[in-house]
């Protein structure tokens, strides 16, 4: 029995070391550091307590980050979700070939963001970006720049998030969709429901725990959104997408205001940690009816 839980012990050694690395350790040491004024260029270090927390509240540049974070989540989650699920439910169709099609759909998923990124930039290039020779053709004004356009470039980032998170959420409803028992279609047709009432009546009832799995987790991935910030707009024009992770980004590589950068990264932490909070109360009631189903 001793020998069995060595062995355990040396399987799970190499993602405990992993994990202490690369996750306990540097979030114990941003904790450290958000206490401290730290500039890297000088290399100046002194306590200085709470001070970078006041200052991170009372700098208007990142409220603005906050306000862009929290539309953008509010825009990408759900339309991210209703894709997924549309998606979901036409590759659940026993037709020949769909594996085909969900294998499609997972690509831009496991790719990398900055190709990603910038083949979206060239999607939204005035005049000879994809979009706007579709508009040109149409005879439609194709100068638009979409993402130096202040009221258009938020939409272009979350266009592309949803295209981007298509894939992983498409397997998460499918997951669900398949694990729903065929026995409640066969009553629900009895009783005279419909495709639709179907769906409403007994689809939706039963994807309420991965529903909830995917708001959740969307909804983080939302608030910590960089890349494709810093690699399409860094953060403008205008500071009109200059969400949190790219904000603190800044603060700490570009103003090399470590500090400062760390006290803001938890600001970010606790918002997330509340608005996962909220979420869980709000659903609770659905997820213990679903579960005295």
């Amino acid at each position: 029995m001793m020998r069995r839980g060595k062995l355990g012990y040396l399987f799970i050694a190499p993602a405990t070391f992993h994990l202490v690395v690369f996750a306990i350790f540097p979030m114990v040491f941003s904790i450290f550091l958000s206490f401290y004024k730290w500039n890297l260029l000088t290399s100046e270090r002194s306590f200085n307590g709470l001070s970078n927390y006041v200052y991170a509240f009372k700098d208007p540049l990142f409220w603005n980050a906050l306000w862009n974070s929290t539309k953008y989540a509010a825009l990408s989650v759900p339309l991210g979700m209703i894709a997924g699920l549309a998606v979901a439910l036409l590759v659940n169709q026993k037709l020949r070939g769909v594996t085909i099609f969900r294998t499609l759909f997972y690509i831009p998923a496991i790719s990398s963001g900055v190709a990603i990124s910038i083949l979206w930039i060239y999607i939204y290039m005035p005049e000879t970006g994809l979009i706007n020779s579709v508009l040109g053709m149409l005879h439609i004004n194709n100068k638009t720049d979409f993402l130096k356009n202040e009221s258009l470039a938020m939409f272009a980032l979350v266009f592309m998030s949803i295209w981007v998170g298509l894939g992983p959420k498409m397997v998460l409803f499918l997951s669900g969709l398949i694990g729903i028992p065929p026995s409640l279609y066969e009553a629900a047709e009895l009783d005279g429901a419909g495709k639709f009432r179907s769906f409403w009546s007994v689809t939706l009832p039963m994807l309420i725990p991965t529903t909830f799995f995917v708001l959740i987790t969307s909804t983080i991935g939302a608030l910590q959104v960089f890349t494709p910030v810093y690699i399409m707009t860094q953060g403008g024009p205008n500071e009109k997408t200059d969400v949190v992770g790219y904000h603190i980004y800044v603060e700490a590589w570009s103003k090399f205001l470590i500090g400062i950068a760390s006290a803001k990264s938890f600001v970010l932490l606790l918002v997330i940690v509340l608005v996962s909070i909220l979420q869980f109360r709000i659903l609770r009631n659905q997820l213990e009816g679903y579960s005295t189903t």
